[in-house]
């Protein structure tokens, strides 16, 4: 081939690269959204089969050190959970929307792992001046609550909404125009027994980062055609017992 040609078309694929990959590349990177698997996964192993580390400014996010009180009255914090997989979520008592399904996703989660002693949840309230120890106490009959390491917590609300927002990144705000004056994403975090935020890895090699908790397992679907994750949430947490 004409040498002259044979530039062009190396130019040519250069530019496509770096009109298309480039881009994504940059996009992961500035989002925090890479997990360690993108660099470890050598071996031709399906990056989907093991849990990634979510990864912020190059380093495994780690949770961030809180410390709360649960409905027993019992100040619980982040230290308590070393040493146990855990699922975090955020929630209200008086929600009338997504919380009674994600706590009724979260009760069959529980009933799952019932032998497993390093398994826990833990369950923050983001309406804390109502949601007191005693109404934690109520929720926890009504939707029959057993697990001793499942802590359903109250304090300060800066606090909270701060773990919420900064520290998991799960969207919690004050909004008086929606259905029961708050606004919350229905997701739920996995972290590992050293305090890592897990997560697996989609078939492109990104991570999924959270887990749907607002859609019923048995139901599947939901109207807009979201796909439930209370399964391979399930599937996830068994991997990360495991390690």
């Amino acid at each position: 081939m004409n040498k002259k040609y044979t530039y062009v078309w190396v130019s040519l694929i250069v530019l496509i690269f770096g009109i298309i990959v480039v881009p994504r590349i940059v996009e992961r990177l500035s989002s925090g959204s890479v997990v360690e698997n993108d660099r470890l996964n050598v071996s031709g192993e399906k990056s989907s089969d093991k849990l990634g580390y979510i990864l912020l400014d190059g380093k495994r996010r780690k949770v961030p050190a809180f410390e709360f009180i649960n409905q027993d009255s019992v100040v619980v914090s982040d230290e308590d959970y070393l040493g146990k997989v855990y699922v975090v979520d955020f929630f209200f008592t008086r929600c009338p929307s997504i919380c009674p399904v994600m706590t009724t996703n979260l009760v069959d989660v529980q009933k799952y792992f019932k032998e497993a002693d390093d398994f826990a949840i833990a369950s923050f309230s983001i309406t804390p001046e109502f949601d007191t120890p005693q109404v934690l106490r109520n929720y926890k009959e009504k939707y029959q609550i057993q697990d001793k390491n499942w802590n359903l917590m109250t304090g300060d609300h800066d606090d909270i909404y701060e773990l919420a927002n900064a520290g998991f990144n799960i969207f919690a705000a004050e909004m008086p125009d929606v259905p029961g004056g708050f606004e919350h994403s229905g997701l739920f975090a996995l972290v590992d027994k050293e305090g890592y935020l897990r997560s697996r890895i989609d078939d492109f090699g990104n991570p999924i980062v959270y887990y749907r908790g607002a859609i019923l397992e048995e139901k599947g679907v939901n109207d807009h055609g979201e796909t439930e994750e209370i399964g391979i949430l399930k599937i996830d947490i068994q991997k990360l017992l495991e390690e």
